[in-house]
């Protein structure tokens, strides 16, 4: 009887380009099964994303920090994640999470400066600058209920379920925050489209 595979070809591959076409569901399941290279393509997938939302939520200077707390968090609790569940708005609620602690924490701390503004930062997000260095500083007045209710859903591309299932609320729940958000924000940026 011939041999099933030939001589020399490897049984498995490994990294995350073997797991490119697997839906994140399957490769979280992996990973609690003990597979870290579905962990790493997870985070292949998703950490650029994750952390621009992060951006958007609490500034570039700890962005970056908040990323790894979000990646170390689904790391620590992969045994919570439900058969079933979908991963990507579990991890959105993970980074939805850290980014309020952040600015709870914030709140009792000394701010530091780190020489970087929003609105410095807002011009390398969107194409022209004076818009992005609008719409940053709109996002910021928000209340952070409706802000992160618009960013998962206008900047993550989030469907309003998506939204209640990261959040923990009622589909109508959030639709009532994105639109009041929305509102506020048309109102903020109302001068935008008034002629000089």
């Amino acid at each position: 009887m011939p041999p099933l595979v030939k001589p020399g070809t490897p049984l498995r591959r490994t990294g995350t380009e073997a797991h490119a076409a697997e839906p994140d569901e399957m490769l979280m399941e992996r990973f609690v099964g003990g597979e870290s290279a579905a962990f790493d393509a997870l985070f292949a997938r998703h950490a650029a994303r994750v952390n621009a939302y992060l951006r958007r939520m609490v500034g570039p200077s700890t962005a970056d920090d908040l990323t790894q707390v979000t990646f170390l968090s689904v790391v620590r609790s992969r045994s919570r994640f439900q058969r079933g569940a979908r991963f990507r708005p579990w991890l959105y609620a993970i980074a939805s999470n850290a980014a309020r602690d952040h600015v709870r924490r914030a709140r009792f701390e000394s701010p530091s400066n780190d020489g970087e503004t929003p609105e410095q930062v807002a011009e390398t997000l969107l194409p022209d600058p004076a818009l992005e260095k609008a719409v940053h500083a709109a996002l910021a007045q928000l209340p952070e209920q409706q802000r992160e209710a618009i960013l998962l859903h206008r900047f993550e591309g989030f469907s309003f379920g998506e939204i209640a299932e990261t959040l923990g609320l009622t589909e109508s729940a959030v639709k009532v925050r994105a639109h009041r958000g929305y509102v506020r924000l048309r109102g903020l940026l109302a001068h935008l489209g008034e002629g000089p």
